[in-house]
Protein backbone atom coordinates (compact mmCIF):
# COMPACT_ATOMS: atom_id res chain seq x y z
CA UNK A 1 0.00 0.00 0.00
CA UNK A 2 1.42 3.22 -1.01
CA UNK A 3 2.03 6.28 1.60
CA UNK A 4 -1.05 8.36 -0.15
CA UNK A 5 -3.45 5.41 0.52
CA UNK A 6 -2.43 4.78 3.87
CA UNK A 7 -3.46 8.20 4.69
CA UNK A 8 -6.43 8.50 2.25
CA UNK A 9 -7.16 5.23 5.03
CA UNK A 10 -6.65 6.96 7.55
CA UNK A 11 -8.71 9.93 6.45
CA UNK A 12 -11.76 8.03 6.01
CA UNK A 13 -11.30 6.16 9.53
CA UNK A 14 -11.11 9.37 11.46
CA UNK A 15 -14.15 10.90 9.76
CA UNK A 16 -16.58 8.34 11.30
CA UNK A 17 -17.24 10.13 14.19
CA UNK A 18 -19.20 12.89 15.64
CA UNK A 19 -17.06 15.68 13.38
CA UNK A 20 -16.64 14.89 9.87
CA UNK A 21 -13.50 15.15 7.80
CA UNK A 22 -14.89 17.76 4.78
CA UNK A 23 -12.82 17.53 1.51
CA UNK A 24 -10.47 20.35 1.20
CA UNK A 25 -6.73 21.04 0.17
CA UNK A 26 -5.39 21.73 3.30
CA UNK A 27 -6.86 18.12 4.94
CA UNK A 28 -4.09 16.07 3.43
CA UNK A 29 -0.93 18.41 4.51
CA UNK A 30 -2.85 18.58 7.90
CA UNK A 31 -2.73 15.06 8.33
CA UNK A 32 0.60 14.43 7.55
CA UNK A 33 1.82 17.44 9.64
CA UNK A 34 0.10 15.21 12.40
CA UNK A 35 0.31 11.69 12.28
CA UNK A 36 3.10 10.12 10.32
CA UNK A 37 3.15 7.34 8.07
CA UNK A 38 3.30 4.16 10.61
CA UNK A 39 1.05 6.43 13.11
CA UNK A 40 -1.44 6.62 10.37
CA UNK A 41 -1.68 2.62 9.36
CA UNK A 42 -1.67 1.75 13.24
CA UNK A 43 -4.55 3.99 14.09
CA UNK A 44 -6.79 3.52 11.49
CA UNK A 45 -9.26 1.02 12.87
CA UNK A 46 -8.37 1.75 16.65
CA UNK A 47 -11.92 2.45 16.98
CA UNK A 48 -13.57 5.65 18.75
CA UNK A 49 -14.89 4.32 21.95
CA UNK A 50 -12.70 2.55 24.82
CA UNK A 51 -10.84 -0.71 24.22
CA UNK A 52 -8.17 -2.29 26.59
CA UNK A 53 -4.73 -2.59 24.85
CA UNK A 54 -5.59 -6.26 24.33
CA UNK A 55 -8.29 -6.07 22.52
CA UNK A 56 -6.54 -2.81 20.51
CA UNK A 57 -3.87 -5.72 20.32
CA UNK A 58 -5.98 -7.87 18.64
CA UNK A 59 -7.99 -5.33 16.11
CA UNK A 60 -4.71 -4.71 14.87
CA UNK A 61 -2.99 -7.88 14.80
CA UNK A 62 0.04 -7.55 17.19
CA UNK A 63 1.45 -9.02 20.47
CA UNK A 64 -0.13 -6.56 23.57
CA UNK A 65 3.23 -5.82 24.46
CA UNK A 66 4.45 -4.68 21.51
CA UNK A 67 1.44 -2.20 21.37
CA UNK A 68 1.41 -0.86 24.76
CA UNK A 69 4.65 1.76 24.13
CA UNK A 70 2.95 3.34 20.73
CA UNK A 71 -0.57 3.41 22.67
CA UNK A 72 1.58 5.55 25.42
CA UNK A 73 3.54 7.50 22.54
CA UNK A 74 0.05 8.41 21.24
CA UNK A 75 -1.42 9.69 24.38
CA UNK A 76 1.31 12.35 24.76
CA UNK A 77 1.10 12.86 21.27
CA UNK A 78 -2.62 13.92 21.65
CA UNK A 79 -4.05 11.86 19.44
CA UNK A 80 -4.85 9.02 21.63
CA UNK A 81 -6.67 9.45 24.94
CA UNK A 82 -6.33 7.77 28.21
CA UNK A 83 -8.45 6.72 30.89
CA UNK A 84 -8.32 4.41 33.72
CA UNK A 85 -10.68 2.54 36.08
CA UNK A 86 -8.90 1.26 39.21
CA UNK A 87 -6.19 -1.34 37.71
CA UNK A 88 -8.26 -0.98 34.03
CA UNK A 89 -6.74 1.03 31.50
CA UNK A 90 -8.24 2.15 28.30
CA UNK A 91 -7.54 3.52 25.16
CA UNK A 92 -9.84 5.20 22.72
CA UNK A 93 -8.73 7.21 19.15
CA UNK A 94 -9.13 11.23 19.21
CA UNK A 95 -11.64 12.82 16.80
CA UNK A 96 -10.39 15.55 14.74
CA UNK A 97 -11.77 18.40 16.57
CA UNK A 98 -9.86 16.80 19.81
CA UNK A 99 -6.96 16.66 18.09
CA UNK A 100 -6.83 19.39 15.71
CA UNK A 101 -8.70 22.76 17.73
CA UNK A 102 -7.47 21.46 21.25
CA UNK A 103 -4.72 19.17 22.19
CA UNK A 104 -2.39 19.80 19.78
CA UNK A 105 -2.20 23.51 21.38
CA UNK A 106 -2.58 22.82 24.91
CA UNK A 107 1.16 22.69 25.74
CA UNK A 108 1.76 25.48 24.57
CA UNK A 109 4.91 24.73 22.11
CA UNK A 110 6.66 27.10 19.89
CA UNK A 111 8.54 24.44 17.51
CA UNK A 112 8.50 24.56 13.57
CA UNK A 113 5.94 21.26 13.58
CA UNK A 114 3.56 23.25 16.18
CA UNK A 115 3.90 26.14 13.53
CA UNK A 116 3.31 24.15 10.23
CA UNK A 117 0.18 22.90 12.26
CA UNK A 118 -1.49 25.86 13.03
CA UNK A 119 -0.93 27.40 9.64
CA UNK A 120 -2.82 24.68 7.64
CA UNK A 121 -5.46 24.58 10.83
CA UNK A 122 -6.11 27.91 10.63
CA UNK A 123 -6.87 27.76 6.76
CA UNK A 124 -8.79 24.53 7.20
CA UNK A 125 -10.98 26.31 9.73
CA UNK A 126 -12.07 29.14 6.93
CA UNK A 127 -12.50 26.44 4.45
CA UNK A 128 -15.41 23.83 5.44
CA UNK A 129 -13.84 22.44 8.38
CA UNK A 130 -16.24 24.57 11.28
CA UNK A 131 -19.12 24.87 8.51
CA UNK A 132 -20.70 21.94 10.37
CA UNK A 133 -21.01 24.00 13.45
CA UNK A 134 -23.57 26.36 11.43
CA UNK A 135 -26.32 23.85 11.73
CA UNK A 136 -25.96 23.25 15.58
CA UNK A 137 -28.26 25.33 17.82
CA UNK A 138 -26.67 24.17 20.99
CA UNK A 139 -22.82 25.39 20.70
CA UNK A 140 -20.29 23.61 22.93
CA UNK A 141 -19.25 26.00 25.31
CA UNK A 142 -21.92 28.17 26.93
CA UNK A 143 -21.57 31.57 28.85
CA UNK A 144 -20.46 31.12 32.69
CA UNK A 145 -21.38 34.69 34.44
CA UNK A 146 -18.20 36.30 36.06
CA UNK A 147 -18.94 35.92 39.80
CA UNK A 148 -20.14 38.42 41.09
CA UNK A 149 -21.50 40.56 38.30
CA UNK A 150 -24.64 38.95 38.96
CA UNK A 151 -27.66 41.43 40.58
CA UNK A 152 -29.43 39.23 42.50
CA UNK A 153 -27.50 36.16 43.73
CA UNK A 154 -30.61 34.39 44.73
CA UNK A 155 -31.26 33.57 41.38
CA UNK A 156 -28.29 32.02 40.58
CA UNK A 157 -28.74 28.76 39.11
CA UNK A 158 -26.10 26.01 40.21
CA UNK A 159 -24.66 25.43 36.67
CA UNK A 160 -24.22 29.08 36.10
CA UNK A 161 -22.71 30.00 39.47
CA UNK A 162 -18.73 29.40 38.80
CA UNK A 163 -17.69 28.59 42.61
CA UNK A 164 -20.46 25.97 42.78
CA UNK A 165 -19.25 24.85 39.51
CA UNK A 166 -15.48 24.36 41.17
CA UNK A 167 -17.29 22.54 44.05
CA UNK A 168 -17.85 19.35 41.68
CA UNK A 169 -13.81 19.10 40.56
CA UNK A 170 -11.20 16.88 42.88
CA UNK A 171 -8.35 17.52 40.05
CA UNK A 172 -8.05 21.23 38.56
CA UNK A 173 -5.76 21.86 35.92
CA UNK A 174 -4.23 24.73 33.49
CA UNK A 175 -3.24 24.54 29.93
CA UNK A 176 -2.57 27.41 27.20
CA UNK A 177 -5.45 28.64 25.11
CA UNK A 178 -5.27 26.17 21.86
CA UNK A 179 -6.96 28.89 20.31
CA UNK A 180 -4.99 32.19 21.00
CA UNK A 181 -1.71 29.75 21.06
CA UNK A 182 -3.01 28.47 17.38
CA UNK A 183 -3.02 31.97 16.47
CA UNK A 184 0.09 33.10 17.72
CA UNK A 185 1.68 30.31 16.20
CA UNK A 186 0.74 31.61 12.56
CA UNK A 187 2.47 34.41 10.68
CA UNK A 188 -0.45 35.12 8.63
CA UNK A 189 -2.69 35.09 11.45
CA UNK A 190 -3.53 38.44 13.68
CA UNK A 191 -1.75 39.83 16.89
CA UNK A 192 -3.67 38.96 20.31
CA UNK A 193 -2.14 40.61 23.18
CA UNK A 194 -4.27 38.44 25.84
CA UNK A 195 -2.14 35.90 27.85
CA UNK A 196 -3.18 32.31 27.08
CA UNK A 197 -2.32 30.15 29.80
CA UNK A 198 -6.25 29.93 31.43
CA UNK A 199 -7.49 26.71 29.66
CA UNK A 200 -8.97 24.78 32.53
CA UNK A 201 -9.76 21.26 32.72
CA UNK A 202 -11.20 19.68 35.14
CA UNK A 203 -10.94 15.26 36.84
CA UNK A 204 -10.64 12.85 34.65
CA UNK A 205 -9.43 15.56 31.28
CA UNK A 206 -7.26 17.50 33.53
CA UNK A 207 -5.68 14.36 34.86
CA UNK A 208 -4.96 13.06 31.28
CA UNK A 209 -3.54 16.57 30.28
CA UNK A 210 -0.76 16.68 33.24
CA UNK A 211 -0.31 12.86 32.42
CA UNK A 212 0.87 13.58 28.98
CA UNK A 213 2.68 16.95 29.17
CA UNK A 214 -0.49 18.99 27.77
CA UNK A 215 -1.15 20.62 31.38
CA UNK A 216 -0.04 21.02 34.72
CA UNK A 217 -1.92 20.98 38.05
CA UNK A 218 -3.02 23.91 39.96
CA UNK A 219 -5.34 24.00 43.53
CA UNK A 220 -8.29 25.09 43.88
CA UNK A 221 -7.30 28.69 44.61
CA UNK A 222 -5.10 29.10 41.59
CA UNK A 223 -7.68 28.03 39.68
CA UNK A 224 -10.25 30.98 41.26
CA UNK A 225 -7.29 33.85 40.30
CA UNK A 226 -6.74 32.32 36.85
CA UNK A 227 -10.70 33.04 36.12
CA UNK A 228 -10.31 36.49 38.51
CA UNK A 229 -7.60 37.46 35.97
CA UNK A 230 -9.34 36.36 32.93
CA UNK A 231 -12.42 38.58 33.98
CA UNK A 232 -9.93 41.66 34.36
CA UNK A 233 -8.41 41.41 31.20
CA UNK A 234 -12.48 41.26 29.25
CA UNK A 235 -12.34 37.72 28.53
CA UNK A 236 -15.53 35.30 28.41
CA UNK A 237 -16.18 32.24 30.69
CA UNK A 238 -17.17 29.63 28.29
CA UNK A 239 -17.93 26.55 29.68
CA UNK A 240 -18.59 22.69 28.44
CA UNK A 241 -21.95 22.99 27.34
CA UNK A 242 -23.90 19.94 29.86
CA UNK A 243 -24.92 20.02 33.25
CA UNK A 244 -23.20 16.87 34.35
CA UNK A 245 -19.41 16.82 34.56
CA UNK A 246 -18.12 19.59 32.54
CA UNK A 247 -14.78 19.43 32.07
CA UNK A 248 -13.45 22.19 30.75
CA UNK A 249 -13.42 26.26 31.77
CA UNK A 250 -12.35 28.58 28.62
CA UNK A 251 -11.41 31.98 28.72
CA UNK A 252 -12.52 33.57 25.66
CA UNK A 253 -11.55 36.73 23.52
CA UNK A 254 -13.46 37.40 20.39
CA UNK A 255 -10.84 37.58 17.89
CA UNK A 256 -9.63 34.28 18.65
CA UNK A 257 -11.93 32.07 19.88
CA UNK A 258 -13.37 29.37 17.84
CA UNK A 259 -17.25 30.20 18.92
CA UNK A 260 -16.14 33.53 18.16
CA UNK A 261 -14.27 33.64 15.24
CA UNK A 262 -17.44 31.96 13.59
CA UNK A 263 -20.18 34.77 14.17
CA UNK A 264 -17.67 37.24 13.88
CA UNK A 265 -16.06 35.88 10.42
CA UNK A 266 -18.06 32.94 9.25
CA UNK A 267 -21.86 34.36 9.87
CA UNK A 268 -22.85 31.91 12.50
CA UNK A 269 -25.87 32.86 14.28
CA UNK A 270 -24.45 32.85 17.28
CA UNK A 271 -20.93 32.20 19.00
CA UNK A 272 -20.69 31.16 22.30
CA UNK A 273 -24.85 29.90 24.14
CA UNK A 274 -26.29 32.65 26.36
CA UNK A 275 -26.25 32.45 29.91
CA UNK A 276 -29.64 32.48 31.53
CA UNK A 277 -29.00 36.25 32.63
CA UNK A 278 -28.96 39.85 30.40
CA UNK A 279 -27.30 43.26 31.03
CA UNK A 280 -29.43 45.44 32.88
CA UNK A 281 -28.23 49.27 32.32
CA UNK A 282 -28.92 52.47 34.31
CA UNK A 283 -28.81 55.55 31.76
CA UNK A 284 -29.02 57.91 34.81
CA UNK A 285 -25.97 56.92 36.28
CA UNK A 286 -24.40 56.00 32.88
CA UNK A 287 -21.29 58.16 32.13
CA UNK A 288 -20.43 57.51 28.69
CA UNK A 289 -17.44 56.68 29.16
CA UNK A 290 -17.55 53.85 26.65
CA UNK A 291 -15.14 51.37 28.39
CA UNK A 292 -18.30 48.43 28.15
CA UNK A 293 -18.86 48.67 24.43
CA UNK A 294 -15.11 48.24 24.16
CA UNK A 295 -15.04 45.01 26.45
CA UNK A 296 -18.07 43.64 24.97
CA UNK A 297 -17.09 40.68 22.50
CA UNK A 298 -20.63 40.85 21.29
CA UNK A 299 -20.93 44.09 19.99
CA UNK A 300 -23.88 44.37 22.06
CA UNK A 301 -23.68 47.60 23.75
CA UNK A 302 -23.92 50.76 22.16
CA UNK A 303 -23.48 54.79 23.30
CA UNK A 304 -26.60 56.51 22.25
CA UNK A 305 -28.34 59.96 22.77
CA UNK A 306 -30.27 59.83 26.24
CA UNK A 307 -32.63 62.31 27.89
CA UNK A 308 -32.01 60.17 30.97
CA UNK A 309 -28.01 61.02 30.42
CA UNK A 310 -26.69 63.05 33.27
CA UNK A 311 -23.05 63.04 31.87
CA UNK A 312 -21.58 65.83 30.06
CA UNK A 313 -22.07 63.77 26.72
CA UNK A 314 -26.10 63.67 27.13
CA UNK A 315 -25.28 59.65 26.30
CA UNK A 316 -25.95 56.24 27.54
CA UNK A 317 -25.11 52.65 26.93
CA UNK A 318 -27.99 50.86 25.59
CA UNK A 319 -28.33 46.79 24.84
CA UNK A 320 -29.00 45.20 21.73
CA UNK A 321 -30.57 41.90 23.91
CA UNK A 322 -30.33 39.66 20.78
CA UNK A 323 -26.63 39.81 21.10
CA UNK A 324 -25.75 39.92 24.74
CA UNK A 325 -24.78 36.47 25.92
CA UNK A 326 -24.98 37.08 29.68
CA UNK A 327 -21.19 37.22 30.36
CA UNK A 328 -20.83 40.19 32.63
CA UNK A 329 -17.62 41.26 30.81
CA UNK A 330 -19.21 44.83 30.60
CA UNK A 331 -20.26 44.46 34.20
CA UNK A 332 -17.37 43.79 36.04
CA UNK A 333 -15.80 46.70 34.70
CA UNK A 334 -18.25 49.19 34.99
CA UNK A 335 -16.14 52.75 36.82
CA UNK A 336 -20.09 53.67 37.61
CA UNK A 337 -21.57 50.20 38.80
CA UNK A 338 -24.50 50.96 36.45
CA UNK A 339 -24.66 47.43 34.57
CA UNK A 340 -25.58 44.34 36.17
CA UNK A 341 -26.48 41.18 34.65
CA UNK A 342 -30.43 40.19 35.56
CA UNK A 343 -32.19 37.26 35.03
CA UNK A 344 -34.22 36.11 32.00
CA UNK A 345 -37.97 36.02 32.02
CA UNK A 346 -37.12 32.39 30.35
CA UNK A 347 -34.59 30.03 31.48
CA UNK A 348 -33.13 27.70 28.98
CA UNK A 349 -31.19 24.35 30.18
CA UNK A 350 -28.20 23.62 28.87
CA UNK A 351 -28.25 19.56 27.63
CA UNK A 352 -27.97 17.81 30.82
CA UNK A 353 -25.05 15.71 29.85
CA UNK A 354 -22.31 15.18 26.93
CA UNK A 355 -24.15 12.70 25.45
CA UNK A 356 -27.41 14.41 25.44
CA UNK A 357 -24.88 17.60 23.59
CA UNK A 358 -23.92 14.98 21.00
CA UNK A 359 -26.61 13.89 20.08
CA UNK A 360 -28.16 17.03 20.06
CA UNK A 361 -25.38 18.16 17.70
CA UNK A 362 -25.49 15.24 14.96
CA UNK A 363 -29.02 15.46 14.74
CA UNK A 364 -28.65 19.46 13.86
CA UNK A 365 -25.45 18.40 11.33
CA UNK A 366 -27.32 15.43 9.57
CA UNK A 367 -30.11 18.15 9.01
CA UNK A 368 -28.46 20.23 7.32
CA UNK A 369 -30.14 23.21 7.41
CA UNK A 370 -27.68 26.67 8.69
CA UNK A 371 -29.03 28.61 11.37
CA UNK A 372 -30.14 32.44 10.22
CA UNK A 373 -29.27 35.40 12.86
CA UNK A 374 -32.09 37.41 14.47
Amino acid sequence: MTEQEIYKRFIDWLGKTWWVLPESEHLMPLIRARYTKEEAELLTGIPHASKSPEELAQIKGMDPDEIGPWLEDLCKKGVLYKTRRGDLVRYRLNDSYFVFFRSAFWPGSYDDDSREMASLVNKYYFDGFYDQYATAHVKGLRSLPINKTIEDTRTILPYEDVMKVLDNFEYFTVSSCPCRQRKSLDDESHECKKPTGNCLHFDELGRYCVENGMGREITREETEEILKKAADEGLVHGISNWQAKPDTICNCCNCCCLWMEAYHKLGHHKSLDASNYRVRAEEKTCKACGLCVKRCPMDALQLKVSSEASNKFHKAVVLDPDLCIGCGVCVHKCPSSSLALERKDKIVDPPKDVRDYGMRFMADRNAGIPLKRK
